[in-house]
């Protein structure tokens, strides 16, 4: 008796949902979790098959059809939920197949297009100066753009005009030599690029903090001039050339970093990692031979009278490593009491002092 029931409702069921009860309402309300998993009732399948040959006439129902609507292929073959249930490692599998096979397309997908260096080259002459490192990011053909010589004379070009005060080496007729190309278009910008020079302008004469860049720097060169100032009292400024200490790194791990062979000699700048200390005093003081000496303190004071400042640096015979004390009685002090300006200027500084036959 109950196989017959189940059976009744199994038919009354089918019956309920022909053709002229299968509406847009019966998919509107149907189940959440049937939507979800994307199969569809047995009994909702059989009433859709009733209706499609009804409308389709003979030729439909000699059409073999499929008993079971709700089965999914899996490596090529049918199977139904039933056998699905018995085998839960076919799933596993089955999942595990569709994901590599995502994964596959989604690589193939952005492997994306390689436009040659001309196209690059093209949408570099449009490129602010300030913008060309994000342009270099790009990929490694827009890198390999800004390391060649038609690159940076381009740049030159754009921005050059007749009423810039440039020194000899910088002017048009000299700047077409390719040795230390790059780093001489970089310096000539900062004498006719308004964005560069107005960056100077705003550097004050005594820096608001101590500057920690200079740490471990190797002092190559030392020199002292004297200088009138704006009210025509003499002074005298020393001059520090160091060259900052970049960490190590391993040998050949960014090989990437180093331009091309055959622009080489384009990128080569002497100049490069080096900075000038500038100080200037009120009275002339002796201070001991310290090239080739490694600056390892530094430090800006209020002077003794309140009204000026006072300069100490302690140099090193040696470079003092990170997290250890330098001991004073090994180094040279150099005091510099009273001070009247302290600059910091970098190799691209227009008043950085550079050589001509570069």
């Amino acid at each position: 008796m109950r196989k017959k029931r189940r059976g009744r409702r199994v038919k009354d069921r089918g019956e309920s949902l022909s053709t002229a009860r299968v509406t847009v309402e019966d998919y509107a309300n149907s189940d959440p979790a049937v939507v979800k998993s994307g199969r569809v009732r047995k009994a909702v399948a059989n009433a859709i098959q009733k209706e499609v040959k009804s409308l389709c006439g003979l030729e439909a129902s000699l059409v073999p059809v499929e008993e079971d609507l709700s089965s999914t292929i899996v490596n090529g073959q049918c199977e139904s939920d039933s056998d699905m249930a018995e085998n839960p490692q076919t799933l596993l599998s089955a999942g595990k197949k569709k994901r590599s096979k995502r994964n596959k397309e989604s690589l193939h997908s952005n492997i994306g297009d390689d436009y040659p260096l001309d196209i690059w080259l093209m949408l570099a002459s449009y490129i602010r100066p300030e913008d060309i490192v994000k342009f270099a990011l790009i990929c490694k053909n827009a890198w390999t753009v800004t390391c060649t010589a038609a690159f940076w004379m381009r740049l030159y070009k754009r921005h050059y005009h007749i009423d810039a005060l440039l020194p000899v080496r910088l002017r048009p007729e000299c700047i077409e030599k390719l040795r230390c190309l790059r780093a001489c278009v970089i310096r000539s910008l900062f004498h006719m690029y308004e964005p560069f020079t107005s960056r100077l302008a705003k550097n004050p004469t005594i820096p608001e903090s101590t500057p920690s860049n200079l740490a471990n720097s190797k002092c190559l060169l030392f020199w002292c001039r004297k200088t009138i100032g704006v009210r025509q009292e003499p002074m005298w400024e020393f001059n520090f050339k160091f060259q900052k200490q970049l960490p190590r790194c391993k040998k050949n791990s960014h090989p990437a970093l180093c331009p091309p062979t055959r622009y080489e000699e384009v990128h080569t700048n002497p100049d490069q990692d080096c900075c000038l200390l500038q100080v200037t005093t009120l009275n002339f003081i002796f201070i001991p031979v310290v090239m080739g000496m490694t600056l390892s303190c530094f430090t800006i004071n209020v002077s003794t009278d309140m009204r000026h400042h006072r300069v100490r640096l302690v140099l090193q015979d040696s470079p003092v490593l990170n997290g250890k004390k330098p001991r004073g009685e090994q180094g040279v002090q150099v005091v510099l009491d009273p001070v009247h300006s302290v600059r910091l200027l970098d190799w691209w500084h227009p008043q950085y002092p550079f050589s001509h036959m570069a």
